[in-house]
This record gives C-alpha cells, structure tokens and sequence, in this order.
C-alpha cells in the first residue's frame, strides 16, 4: 500500500506560493472549464456545474491521499487569487523518473507565474524528494508552454509520435527532461 501524501505549500519567486487545493478555489475551475484547450488535456469539467467543479477538487485530494502525485494549486501571494495548477505525478516513481503537468487560467498567462511554479515544484522535486528524473510532455504548437519548460531548465529530447490522447484525436508531444545535474543553483539574494 502506498502511503498518502502530504501536500505541501512551496514559494515559487516573490509574488507566486503553491498549496493544496480546496474548495474555495471553485472558481479557478470555473475559469479553467470555458478554456478550449484545458478540459481536453486534464480531468477539468467542460461544462462547469458546483458538483462538477467540486469533483474535479475531490479528485485532486485523492491523487495525494492514494500517493499516485502532489497537485499543487497555484496562488498569486497579493490577493490569495489562484492561477492555475502544477502537478508532479508519482506513476514511474519506482523507475526513478515522475512527470509534471501545468496549467493557467488565459487570466494568468504572460506574466512568467507558470515558470515560476513549475520552477519551484521542480527544485522541490529534484532536491527534497531525490527524484532523478523529470519529465513533461508538450504538445508542438504549444509554443508557450515549450518556452516555460526551456526557461525552467527542461532539455527537449525529441517528438513522441501520436503519444497522448487529446479530446478525440492521439496526438504528438514532445518529450522534456530533466535531472539534478540539470538543476541550477538557486539565486542568493
């Protein structure tokens, strides 16, 4: 058996923290269901109801309690207002690798907050929990979030063909890694 994680809450820059998620944080999932892109890749209702947005947070409570990954919510610091959602997913912990996933609502993108988090559950990962290996899996249009990968410090490793299921159709990402020896040092102040 697997023992359930514990979510922690993680600063990532100077205006940006990452914590658990809870149920006042309904309307970020909101925001993230009329997105045409975010429902298709994530487990985000399409159509938002209460207890469809309240199942998308209970779901996201039993990935840590079932020890399968750390969904992180995204929080801007000034006004508690959440962003959007890192997570590192634990499936192929035992072959020393895990794989992250992120997420903004289109409110949140271009301000460098994706980069930001992904950094910091990054060097979480890598440093406090010794995984060797990161990985993440972009799609080739997605030029924006290639550029946050690259910006964290992620090596582009090439395309897996027809890799993933995205709504209706199998389609190819390109794959991301990377290892501790990758990591650079943290800024000093």
């Amino acid at each position: 058996m697997i023992a359930p994680l514990d979510v922690p809450r993680l600063a990532a820059g100077d205006g940006v923290l990452l914590r658990a998620w809870e149920l006042g944080d309904l309307p970020l999932v909101r925001e993230a269901s009329s997105d045409d892109y975010i429902p298709l890749i994530t487990t985000v209702p399409s159509t938002y109801s209460q207890a469809a947005g309240e199942a998308f947070v209970r779901r996201q409570w039993e990935r840590a309690s079932t020890g399968s990954g750390y969904p992180f919510v995204v929080v801007r610091i000034a006004d508690g207002r959440p962003l959007g959602m890192v997570g590192l997913w634990l499936r192929d912990r035992g072959e020393g690798r895990a794989s992250l996933g992120y997420w903004l609502a289109e409110s949140a993108r271009g301000q460098g907050v994706a980069a930001e988090a992904l950094r910091a559950v990054v060097r979480w990962a890598l440093v406090d929990l010794q995984v060797p290996r990161l990985q993440l899996y972009v799609e080739l249009w997605n030029v924006a979030s290639q550029r946050t990968a690259e910006r964290v410090g992620f090596q582009r490793e090439g395309v897996l063909r027809s890799w993933q299921q995205v709504g209706e159709e199998r389609r190819d990402m390109i794959m991301y890694s990377m290892l501790g020896a990758d990591l650079s040092p943290p800024a000093v102040g």
